[in-house]
This record gives structure tokens, sequence and C-alpha cells, in this order.
């Protein structure tokens, strides 16, 4: 075990320096951090005092303790997961696209640059898109893929039915035999699939690339 992570390790940082130059040639300002909790202070450093701070679901921002450091922390806290009702809940995450920073991972990343998210509601995927002033993106390298077209495969066909399995979904191929069936069921959990190849404006959303297996 110990040799398959210091395998792992070498493999991030040999990569790392590639990913870092492909995400700023596309406009993101990119970080790597060699450990979770590292990536933690970074995140912190970026976020003023004072402003209001949000975040989508996110096991990754979970596992690291970042919302709860956040929560801790001298901000106004967007948190969707503290509402009583089901409408307090999505008013909370309309409330979050206006935020001054926007908290999320992403479900898989290109070698050249490229993220790739699926969400259900579309609520992460729009922050991400426009809205909140600054994104930040914790990205366990475990999600780091070859091409495009292998990052879009790995979202939807081991995030998704990983995701739907952690939220109980009950009713999708996915949570029945643990792998995508291209379905249209009411219990979906890829209703959007985007694609951000490009970050407009420049240095907008900021990616810390983690030398971590994090999140799915």
């Amino acid at each position: 075990m110990q040799r398959n992570m210091n395998s792992f390790h070498k493999r991030c940082e040999l990569l790392a320096p590639k990913l870092l130059k492909a995400l700023k040639n596309r406009g993101f300002t990119a970080y790597y951090c060699s450990s979770a909790g590292e990536a933690v202070e970074k995140a912190l450093s970026l976020i003023p005092e004072g402003t209001t701070v949000s975040w989508g679901g996110s096991l990754t921002l979970q596992e690291i303790g970042l919302t709860e450091r956040i929560h801790q922390g001298n901000y106004t806290v967007i948190d969707r997961d503290r509402a009583a009702t089901t409408k307090e809940r999505f008013e909370l995450m309309r409330k979050a696209l206006s935020c001054d920073t926007y908290l999320t991972s992403i479900n898989a990343m290109s070698e050249d640059g490229v993220l790739v998210n699926i969400d259900n509601v579309g609520n992460r995927v729009a922050a991400i898109a426009f809205g909140p002033r600054n994104v930040i993106a914790i990205v366990g390298m475990n999600k780091v893929c070859k091409t495009v077209e292998d990052a879009e495969t790995r979202a939807r066909t081991y995030s998704a039915p990983l995701n739907a399995l952690s939220a109980s979904v009950e009713k999708t191929p996915c949570a029945l035999t643990g792998t995508c069936g291209d379905c249209k069921s009411d219990e979906c959990i890829c209703a959007h699939i985007v694609k951000t190849r490009m970050c407009k404006r420049a240095g907008r959303i900021k990616v810390i690339l983690v030398g971590e297996s994090l999140g799915f």
C-alpha cells in the first residue's frame, strides 16, 4: 500500500507542472498543494474576511474540512444544508449565485485543462459558469484524465454512480447496477453536463490541485 501511495504522489508531482500551465493558458488561476491541509490554507488565504461564501454539494470540501473552517471564520455564510424547508433550501441556492466566493470541487479534468462537471439541479454548474465573483475549485489529482472525452466518461460512469449511491438515489440504473444507463429517470442526477474550457473573466476561477485522492 505504501509503495502504491508513493507512486501516486510521485505521479502528482511530475504531472502538476503540465496541469498548472494548461489551466493558466485557459485563463484559470492555478495552484498545486501536496496535501489537503495545505490546500485548505491556500483556499482560506484567497477568501477575504467579511465576505460572503457559499458552496455546492461536494464530498471533497467535507473531507478536507474546508466548509467547517469557513463556518468558524469571519465570513457571511450561505449554507443550503442549514435550511429548515425545501423552499428555503432552494432560496439559499439562488442566493449563493451572488456570493463573493463559491467553493466547489469538480467531477473530472483533462490534462489540457478542461473542467467537466455533472449536476442534478444545476446550481453548482451555474455558479461555476456565472454569478459568484470568484470560484475556488479544490481538485484531487485522482480526477485528472488524459483527454476531455476521458474526463466526461469518468464523470458519467464513475463519479455519477457513486454520487447517486451516496445520495441514496434508488431508481436510477447507476444506483442499481453501478454503471451509467444514460437514463431519463425522474431521479437522474445527470441533468446537466458542462465543460468549462476557458475561464471568463480570466482569473475568476481558482483551481487548487491537491496531491491526494479526494472525493468521487
